[in-house]
């Protein structure tokens, strides 16, 4: 019997191998995409492959350039035989006071992480039709939704932009395919690694539960999204921010 197949854009570190990892635990082969970080991303795979004893790859791609996601998603179809999950969690931030950014960070940002979903969506969507089946979890964030900050104006129109385009995948890509999208709050990866420990004490002081989450809690959400269990959720937008609020 052939293995569900998950691949996990920008897969090799924080929430995208959390992801990778709770795939491989459920025995899911697993694609861990990347674009930089090549040693990190195959140490993952070799480290998935001895521990769960399952198929990983680790496959570079910038999912901003269509041509390289074709061919991606070209070789894990020919590897593999189809794709059953897709993750769209590739991500950058240029944080910069708003009025110091120049355009081309502000369209790197944009590019990675909208233009990545469309473009992965796309290619993976066309494969998940023929199959009449798939799964496409995207991650965005509470920035897309209601916690701004003019530093990251670039990505928070980039997580609202994946937000919006949730929904219209969700739509063309009925009935086969279910289209959600997950938007965490603060969470202890390395796109934080150079808050202070000021603004990371006042930013905990909003949040409920009084701290920043897991990679992995955020990776559990997304593989009950990718389960069987979460068969009718489809068009949803989930917060998982420990309950921020910005009062």
């Amino acid at each position: 019997m052939k293995k569900m197949v998950a691949l996990v854009t920008g897969g090799n570190r924080g929430i995208g191998a959390s992801c990778v990892e709770e795939f491989a635990k459920k025995g899911f082969s697993v694609v861990i995409n990347y674009c930089h970080h090549k040693e990190e991303a195959e140490t993952l795979a070799e480290y998935i492959k001895d521990t769960y004893e399952v198929e990983a790859l680790a496959y570079p791609c910038d999912v901003s350039k269509e041509e390289e996601v074709e061919k991606m998603v070209n070789k894990i179809t020919d590897t593999f035989g189809g794709i059953d999950i897709l993750v769209n969690n590739a991500g950058v931030s240029r944080d910069s006071l708003l009025l110091d950014k120049n355009l081309k960070e502000f369209q790197r940002v944009l590019d990675v992480n909208l233009i990545g979903t469309y473009l992965c969506s796309k290619f993976v969507g066309r494969v998940m039709l023929e199959q009449k089946k798939g799964k496409i979890i995207n991650i965005s964030s509470t920035n897309a939704i209601d916690t701004f900050y003019p530093e990251s104006c670039d990505y928070d129109a980039s997580k609202a932009g994946v937000i919006s385009l949730t929904h219209n995948l969700a739509r063309e890509f009925a009935p086969f395919i279910s289209v959600n999208c997950v938007c965490p709050g603060w969470v202890k990866t390395a796109m934080n690694k150079d808050l202070s420990i000021d603004q990371i004490q006042a930013e905990k002081k909003k949040i409920l539960l009084k701290r920043f989450a897991e990679p992995a809690e955020i990776a559990k959400v997304v593989a009950f999204l990718a389960s069987e269990e979460a068969s009718y959720i489809n068009d949803s937008i989930l917060r998982v921010d420990g309950g921020k609020y910005n009062g």
